[in-house]
């Protein structure tokens, strides 16, 4: 007999938008602290105002944040510019600016990678074949090699990794490497683009290996966002400022719970109780966190 109306439903989101707002406050807090961050952003529109929602993935925890802008002006305001941990993320660059100007390490995504690179292998140009189909063989080498990786001892997976990168710095380095392959100096520009690409970035692509705690690819964070863009598929975005408030608590809270294995509908509930009794807001982080 309950009467609900999409008024009344925006009230209570709102209500329990203001129940996250310190929890939420206290992992954005919490980023620049982080020792290794993966990051991610998608698009959406508001009022056919482009909007970013950029995800940020902690051991610990998730936080999202809308934002109009993507770039790097997000991750100072939100990391700052003495942020000392490392960064996994794509080649977007937003990334690169922020890490230059603020000395930041970061870890590129080899998936991203394999996937420009497979575009080399369908370009109808011959010589761009030959280099992506090279580059892509000496890529897979280095997915063997982490696959094997149970099989192997620590020395034995270490050597493995070691010979896998450097197949692949001579195969993108090729170019330069054996410039007489190229009759008359011509390089196709997506050659020479992503060869450039390794003479300035590519120590990018292999922090991993020695540093353990770092994921070769971003695929992590990907994976914390899949249930995002369906949210913005199915509800069209974002339509004001409360209405991006409301989103990226809940978000928030959701991708949290779901990375801690916990009900986020029982946080939410607890949550939502002790900010009607004027009692304090169960944080986001587990004790042991």
């Amino acid at each position: 007999g309950l009467k609900v109306s999409r008024g009344y439903l925006a009230k209570l989101m709102q209500k329990a938008a203001r129940a996250f707002s310190a929890p939420y406050a206290e992992l954005i807090d919490l980023l620049p602290k982080q020792t290794h961050l993966n990051i991610d952003e998608t698009g959406h529109k508001e009022k056919g105002v482009p909007y970013w929602t950029w995800c940020f993935r902690a051991k610990a925890f998730i936080a999202f944040k809308i934002d109009p802008s993507r770039g790097s002006e997000v991750l100072m305001d939100i990391l700052g510019q003495d942020y000392s941990g490392t960064l996994g993320a794509d080649f977007w660059g937003a990334y690169r600016k922020y890490a230059r100007q603020c000395g930041v390490l970061i870890q590129f995504c080899l998936a991203h990678l394999v996937r420009e690179v497979k575009y080399l292998c369908d370009f109808p140009e011959p010589s761009v074949q030959r280099y992506g189909q090279a580059l892509l063989a000496e890529l897979k080498g280095l997915f063997g090699a982490l696959h094997r990786r149970a099989e192997l001892s620590a020395r034995a997976f270490a050597r493995a990794l070691a010979i896998a990168e450097a197949k692949i710095w001579e195969a993108a380095l090729e170019p330069a490497l054996h410039p007489r392959r190229y009759p008359h100096g011509k390089i196709h520009r997506l050659i020479e683009n992503l060869a450039l690409r390794f003479h300035h970035h590519g120590e990018g692509y292999f922090r991993f290996i020695t540093s353990p705690e770092i994921q070769p690819t971003n695929n992590s964070v990907e994976q914390a966002m899949r249930f995002v863009v369906m949210d913005r598929h199915m509800t069209q975005g974002t339509r004001s400022q409360r209405g991006r408030d409301v989103c990226e608590r809940i978000w928030t809270v959701i991708a949290t719970c779901a990375l801690q294995k916990r009900s986020a509908y029982d946080w939410m509930h607890q949550a939502i109780c002790a900010h009607f009794n004027g009692q304090p807001i169960p944080s986001l982080l587990l004790d042991s966190s």
